[in-house]
């Protein structure tokens, strides 16, 4: 089942959509910019060999529900008649990723697997869209029960994100998070980098460098784009988060060349 700070702002600058793509022959390293990045405390950064390590607990840094709907035993995509409420399952995770800081774009794409495709700022993993079955959208399939108080209670919260079932409790997001951008980026201001995808290209939320939202029409087909962002104002490509609830809502695939040793495939959940 798929699921789930840096408080920097740049003063705004004028950008038109180029009609040609940006850098796509050059290599752009990514370490100073990585290296500004105000991950949360639970996240530990180094640097060496032209990769960035990141540790991490797989904790978020922000609020948590305090109960989640979950698949019943055997059930890869669950609904309110195949799922049950359970006090929140999210458990400690055992991050070590080593992704490199100068991306490249492939001569193919790669499919983004289930499991974790990029650790984002929070501390918590980023997924593709999907569940489980790696064709229900997560975020077009959310759904509640009520519990004995007559409270509703989420299989997707409202950060976008949830935990795997026990006993393995993996936090992850399926799509743009308000709770991690809003750490980050003012309301009509442009988006700041979230996130770091394996493939080592940084990932960003919908807003363009003027904070114009950035029409999904615009990405290719790995949710990716290239143009100036706040922390790259000559162009990079990056991935974007664009806040929908379809298929678009993650990244689908890798653009770049990714070391698929970093990538930790979800076990079959039936």
């Amino acid at each position: 089942m798929g699921y789930f700070v840096i408080n920097y702002f740049s003063t705004k600058q004028t950008y038109t959509s180029p009609t040609s793509s940006i850098g796509e022959d050059t290599m752009i390293s990514t370490a100073s910019a990585m290296k500004d990045v105000k991950w949360g405390d639970d996240v530990d950064v180094s640097f060496s060999d032209g990769r960035i390590r990141l540790q991490a607990n797989g904790i978020p840094n922000h609020k948590r529900d305090s109960q989640y709907a979950v698949p019943n035993a055997r059930v890869v995509v669950p609904s309110q008649d195949t799922a049950y409420i359970t006090k929140d399952p999210t458990k400690v995770q055992n991050y070590d990723f080593k992704i490199t800081t100068t991306p490249k774009l492939a001569s193919a794409v790669t499919q983004a697997p289930l499991g974790s495709i990029g650790l984002m700022i929070s501390g918590a993993v980023l997924f593709n869209p999907y569940e489980g079955d790696n064709k229900t959208v997560a975020m077009s399939s959310n759904f509640y029960l009520t519990d004995g108080n007559g409270n509703k209670v989420w299989f997707v919260d409202s950060c976008s994100g949830h935990p795997t079932p026990s006993p393995r409790g993996e936090y992850h997001y399926h799509a743009l998070s308000n709770c991690v951008t809003s750490e980050v980026d003012t309301d009509n201001g442009p988006s700041h980098i979230t996130g770091i995808a394996m493939d080592g290209f940084p990932i960003y939320g919908n807003r363009d460098i003027n904070g114009n939202k950035i029409e999904v029409s615009k990405l290719d087909e790995c949710n990716g784009i290239n143009s100036p962002t706040p922390e790259f104002p000559n162009g990079i490509y990056h991935y974007v988060l664009p806040g929908t609830t379809d298929a678009s809502s993650s990244i689908r695939c890798f653009k770049g060349e990714v070391d698929t040793s970093q990538l930790m495939k979800m076990p079959p959940m039936n």
